[in-house]
């Protein structure tokens, strides 16, 4: 068995998603398996090199997970021919650049979405990436999440006959930060600084769409902002100058309308934090991240509306969980496998920066569509 180190710059790790998901839980959790197996008698072993601005940060994070390269220089390390891979996890308005320089050094890129704030910035890096042959990736981690990939099952069966619809359902409370802490960063409800769920949420349910059902030909949203003012991480009051809530209707191809609502305003009465209704005239499913449950036409009861009685049926227990019928792994880390086998061996890959271009688009046109109060057209986007 050969062994081929890949090093990989990971920028960004020092915030939650970053660090949890794809330090910890995607490149170390590949480490402690034993490296990538390629199958062709090769085991890839992943290298990561921390880059952050904070000296203090980056160093004791390295020194937690035993790692001997970091940095604060990311010019340096972009510099050194032994990196391959350049990874960005920073916040959105940072990651046009990084992700400019890193295309410019000849590294493959990986990179957390939002790809950028516009989407002309989006474009231009898939463009670069492509005239400078580097493989390029985004993180599309939903659907490769249990819940999803059984939802995945179910379509790829055939189980819903023709599908009617999407309804899905997204948020939860972010404390406002005055007296419990918020749960997000406060650049998030900053519209300067790239924040707003619409810009954050739009992306994700372009893949999930896009993926699973087809297309977005079209959108129509609402976007606001349903509280006003917040307290950021040293107990400062701030104006919230980004949407926190956007509510979207979205064609599809085939016809399929989906309407998904996303809030970080809404308090929780679901099972998940995040879940999609699908029906179609053979059945219907509801899938969280990570738990499936349907309904097939041949069980569907026959309720009837009669606002004099109480309710006599139990609806949630007339479906069927759909079984996991295998091992799930995490998403993250199922996704950096797979874009670490494109990198190695060009195994086909379709999540790129054209992939990330899509969901910015998504979210621009949800923002117009807000502000000018119409529906409007999804172009086909090409290179």
């Amino acid at each position: 068995m050969t062994v081929k180190t890949v090093r990989i710059a990971m920028n960004g790790v020092t915030g939650r998603m970053g660090y949890r998901q794809h330090l910890v839980r995607s490149i170390l959790a590949i480490r402690e398996q034993g490296g990538l197996d390629l199958g062709d008698g090769t085991t890839l072993w992943p290298e990561p090199v921390l880059v952050g601005r904070r000296d203090h940060a980056v160093r004791a994070l390295a020194e937690r997970h035993g790692l001997d390269h970091w940095s604060t220089d990311l010019d340096a390390v972009l510099a050194d021919p032994s990196v391959e891979i350049y990874f960005d996890a920073q916040v959105t308005s940072a990651r046009v650049t990084a992700v400019r320089t890193a295309i410019a050094a000849g590294k493959h890129v990986y990179c957390e979405k939002p790809t950028a704030t516009t989407l002309d910035d989006s474009l231009a890096l898939a463009r670069l990436a492509r005239d400078g042959g580097i493989k390029s990736g985004v993180v599309q981690d939903k659907v490769f999440l249990p819940g999803l990939l059984k939802l995945r099952r179910l379509v790829d069966g055939g189980f819903f006959g023709r599908i009617l619809s999407v309804r899905g359902e997204f948020g939860y409370w972010v404390f406002e930060g005055d007296w419990q802490s918020a749960q997000r960063p406060s650049w998030n409800y900053r519209a300067e600084d790239g924040g707003g769920i619409t810009v954050d949420m739009f992306p994700h349910w372009e893949y999930v769409l896009h993926d699973i059902f087809g297309r977005v030909t079209s959108v129509q949203a609402l976007t606001t902002t349903h509280i006003p003012q917040r307290w950021d991480e040293n107990g400062k009051l701030y104006e919230a100058t980004a949407d926190d809530a956007t509510y979207g209707i979205f064609q599809l191809e085939g016809g399929v309308v989906a309407q998904i609502n996303s809030s970080w305003a809404v308090r929780v009465n679901r099972d998940e934090l995040v879940e999609f209704q699908v029906d179609g005239t053979e059945g219907s499913a509801v899938a969280g991240l990570r738990n499936c449950r349907a309904q097939h036409r041949s069980a569907t009861p026959k309720p009837v509306w009669n606002p004099d009685l109480p309710v006599s049926e139990s609806f949630r227990s007339q479906w069927q969980e759909v079984p996991d019928n295998g091992e799930f792994d995490n998403g993250f880390k199922a996704q950096w496998e797979l874009f670490l086998r494109h990198v190695m061996l060009n195994e086909p890959w379709r999540w790129d920066l054209l992939a990330g271009a899509r969901g910015v688009q998504l979210a621009e046109l949800g923002m117009k569509s807000s502000a000018e109060g119409v529906r409007l057209d999804v172009p086909e986007l090409a290179l």
